[in-house]
């Protein structure tokens, strides 16, 4: 499997791999699946300041992992969210692993320091693997998406990108 940086051309398989996401439970609270051009200005955006990889098999994408802004006061510009989305079929066959690796490489290779992810529950998988990379819970967020008629939680977590505690470096 190889792990790369996104391109435009890779927005629409982007797109397919996170549409049943969206139109198959509450895993994202989005309501309608984006469109390639939606995913490629997300793909570019991510790119500008944090990093959107993509998984590749046999030349074709299977994945995607990205960071983005945590939250937008300043105090905070250190850490970040992170996502990873598999194409059905390959939870536990090391690609969300290898996806979430690379990134957080790139990401603290960039000067960032605290990775953050909002788990809808329930959701086990996601869960499984977090912990597994070192996410630690540190809050669950109660009702606070509506979607397919209900009220779902958000847990939270977080991991370290380095071991360094000392002031922060401009962010590169």
């Amino acid at each position: 499997m190889l792990i790369r940086d996104a391109v435009p051309a890779d927005a629409a398989r982007c797109a397919e791999v996170y549409a049943p996401y969206v139109t198959g439970g509450a895993v994202s609270f989005e309501l309608e699946p984006p469109s390639a051009a939606d995913m490629a200005e997300r793909i570019a955006r991510a790119q500008v300041a944090h990093a959107w990889l993509v998984a590749e098999r046999d030349g074709r994408v299977v994945g995607y992992a990205y960071g983005g802004e945590w939250m937008s006061r300043a105090a905070y510009r250190w850490s970040c969210v992170v996502s990873v989305y598999l194409e059905p079929g390959l939870r536990r066959t090391g690609a969300g692993r290898a996806l979430y690796e690379e990134l957080f490489a790139r990401l603290a290779g960039r000067g960032y320091r605290m990775a953050l992810a909002g788990i809808t529950l329930p959701n086990p998988a996601s869960d499984g693997l977090h912990r597994a990379l070192g996410f630690e819970p540190v809050g669950t967020f109660r009702q606070v998406g509506f979607k397919d008629g209900g009220w779902h939680d958000v847990a939270w977590s977080q991991r370290p990108l380095t071991d360094d505690d000392g002031p922060p470096a401009p962010l590169r």
